[in-house]
């Protein structure tokens, strides 16, 4: 857990990933007087690593109002349906170009009967019975690009599609902090860009890149990698 101001806590989870093995993953709990929107939600079947990292953080998963999806890959999105299960009125949010996914109208991008045909047999059960589960998690708030919600003192919501349709980061302007999902990495303490066998779109995604120009970021917290402390100017400027 790593408490970046007063309203923003990055969670660190553990994840045993069936493509990377174990690793972490940073989620994000953003603190309001009404209570926290957590965003992203961890790896399927590993609710219990989420659990313990919002209770390291001081706070219960019962304090949870919003769920924020930055995108639809399974390692963001693989606890809704519990904590949709444990949350009485949690709302879920995120944006339009990704939630024909997130409601099972349309099949995963990634997360294909392929891939799941090849994973191993326990975790193959989940995903199938997590895909059953989507048209049942209940409707999901829009978000659009440029949307600036109140969470953690006000964010903004900048659309940048490529690993995902709807992929999404969040720039919190009062600590100049850029919530960057999975379009930016951290590797060996280096800004990377969004890896490029999980990125379909490639060219797209690098050009989104462009669009976290023009705000004073000082520091990026990414799904894979955690903290980096600086901005991603220079990487923008290398790879865009």
């Amino acid at each position: 857990m790593m408490k970046l101001s007063d309203s923003v806590i990055a969670l660190n989870v553990p994840m045993l990933s069936p493509v990377l093995g174990p690793t972490e993953i940073y989620p994000a709990l953003l603190k309001d007087e009404d209570g926290l929107t957590l965003v992203d939600t961890g790896m399927l079947g590993q609710f219990d690593e989420l659990k313990q990292a919002v209770e390291d953080a001081g706070a219960q998963i019962s304090d949870i109002r919003r769920v924020v999806i930055t995108h639809q890959d399974i390692d963001h999105i693989g606890n809704l349906q519990e904590l949709v299960n444990r949350i009485p009125g949690l709302e879920l949010l995120a944006h339009a170009d990704d939630i024909p996914y997130l409601n099972g109208s349309l099949p995963l991008v990634k997360f294909t009967s392929e891939r799941i045909a090849q994973m191993p047999g326990g975790f193959k059960d989940l995903a199938l019975h997590f895909l059953e589960s989507l048209p049942g998690l209940g409707k999901f708030t829009v978000l659009q690009d440029g949307d600036m919600p109140p969470w953690g003192g006000g964010a903004e919501v900048i659309h940048t599609p490529g690993h995902t349709p709807g992929h999404i980061c969040l720039y919190l302007p009062n600590d100049k902090l850029l919530l960057a999902a999975d379009e930016l990495r951290v590797v060996d303490g280096k800004l990377a860009g969004p890896v490029e066998w999980a990125t379909p779109d490639m060219p797209l995604a690098l050009r989104s890149l462009r669009k976290l120009e023009g705000r004073p970021i000082a520091r990026v917290l990414c799904y894979h990698g955690g903290l980096y402390e600086g901005s991603p100017q220079p990487l923008i400027e290398e790879l865009a």
